[in-house]
């Protein structure tokens, strides 16, 4: 079994001190490539300085996420500019809007949402998105752009099945994490996740944060690592009814093509 991480935060200050320990256990475990994701003017760029250390197996997006839109100014958006550029920077991102924890005003986000969907249609790479809570002026903005870029993910998807067909029906694919296996939070996901389709299903850890709740033993510092993609993968293929060969090889094969990897 070969497995793609789209989204593992491993510029995350929790793996510094076993960075090499974690990539060996992904190996292990069946991961073949990560995305990195760059959510921060600095994280991008340490995104891409990991993903140049480890060329082949480390790749990373170049964004940042709403939580930090406060910060972001014209020396950031030329900075991302510049990093969208390098080959090892496969998507514009993580970019978007959360309204469920408004670290930064409505209003900017907003803005900063638009420039750097702007970049992506400069650039001509991918969007890798977030969005939470605020799913009608997120979905309103990126049917301005969807025609502009040659791919989207909204990544760790855990909206209600109406919003998922809205995004299917902008041809964007579709990040499921270890959310799904919260049962606290995560059961609607069990009920709708065979609904996307077998070329725009995606998954990816977010690690450090998420870990499924269905892993056993649970480990005691709590850290999610990627290692534990094959376990949300024999989730999701459980929820989908198919063999986790299929969910693995066909989340795979659309990563590889959405990434250009």
């Amino acid at each position: 079994m070969q497995l793609i991480d789209i989204g593992a935060n491993l510029t995350h200050e929790s793996f510094r001190h076993d960075f090499d320990a974690v990539l060996d256990r992904a190996r292990t475990h069946g991961i073949t490539r990560m995305i990195v994701t760059g959510a921060s003017h600095a994280g991008s760029e340490h995104a891409l300085d990991l993903a140049r250390a480890h060329p082949g197996f480390l790749y990373a997006t170049a964004g940042v996420h709403p939580h930090h839109a406060i910060d972001y100014n014209d020396a950031t958006d030329t900075l991302l500019r510049t990093l969208a550029h390098a080959p090892e920077v496969r998507a514009v991102g993580e970019t978007g809007l959360d309204y469920n924890r408004n670290y930064s005003p409505r209003d900017v986000q907003l803005q900063v949402f638009e420039r750097q969907l702007q970049i992506a249609v400069d650039v001509g790479k991918p969007l890798f998105l977030h969005q939470r809570d605020a799913h009608h002026d997120f979905v309103a903005l990126l049917k301005k752009y969807r025609d502009k870029v040659p791919a989207a993910v909204v990544h760790c998807f855990t909206d209600t099945r109406e919003a998922l067909h809205d995004y299917l029906a902008l041809d964007c694919h579709i990040g499921i994490t270890g959310w799904i296996c919260d049962e606290r939070r995560g059961t609607h996901l069990r009920e709708f996740v065979r609904e996307i389709p077998v070329n725009r299903l995606m998954i990816e850890t977010d690690a450090p944060y998420l870990l499924p709740r269905t892993v056993r033993p649970q480990p005691s510092h709590r850290r999610n690592e990627p290692m534990f993609l094959k376990h949300i993968c024999e989730e999701i293929a459980r929820d989908r009814g198919e063999a986790v060969d299929v969910t693995a090889a066909n989340s795979t094969a659309a990563a590889t093509t959405f990434f250009s990897l």
